[in-house]
């Protein structure tokens, strides 16, 4: 009987996995229609009453997304406002979604790579995650390896998808 060889784990094949660099931390998102008339219009003077009584401590070391949950047309300073509001408190403050957050995270970390360590290297971009890896991220991760890398794959080592091979 012959013996079973694993030749993916004897292959050169180095594995990016992006749920690595997954930021550890506490995710909200602050909803501005909570402090608009009906939850579309925007009064000035009662907006800012709203914001100057509401509890920012809640958000005290958290990253936070700003949004409006309704089709309100909110004035750019509105989230800013907000932002000023946040920022003693929150870890991070970006105006969109979940998602928005996620990606901005990653794009702060993802810039602090050394790179290097993957030149010449088959790398493979895992691509089943348990955390909320944004798509951006690996769009990110993908740029900034090719120009180091021999070739890039996505995905798992017994099911990549070919994306890049430098020219010899």
């Amino acid at each position: 009987m012959e013996e079973i060889i694993n030749k993916v784990a004897n292959s050169a094949l180095e594995v990016f996995d992006l749920e690595d660099y997954y930021p550890k931390g506490i995710r909200s998102q602050v909803d501005i229609s909570q402090w608009l008339l009906e939850g579309f219009l925007l009064k000035e003077k009662d907006f800012r009453e709203h914001l100057k009584n509401y509890d920012w401590t809640q958000y005290q070391d958290q990253f936070v997304a700003i949004n409006c949950s309704t089709d309100a047309i909110v004035p750019a300073w509105a989230s800013i406002l907000v932002t000023i509001q946040l920022a003693p408190f929150a870890k991070k403050v970006v105006n969109g979604n979940i998602d928005d957050l996620n990606a901005a995270l990653y794009e702060e970390l993802l810039a602090k790579i050394d790179y290097s360590s993957y030149a010449n290297k088959s790398i493979i971009i895992k691509g089943c995650s348990q955390k909320p890896v944004p798509m951006r991220a690996y769009v990110i991760a993908a740029q900034n390896l090719q120009p180091f890398a021999r070739s890039i794959m996505y995905g798992e080592a017994c099911s990549a998808v070919p994306l890049y091979k430098a020219k010899k």
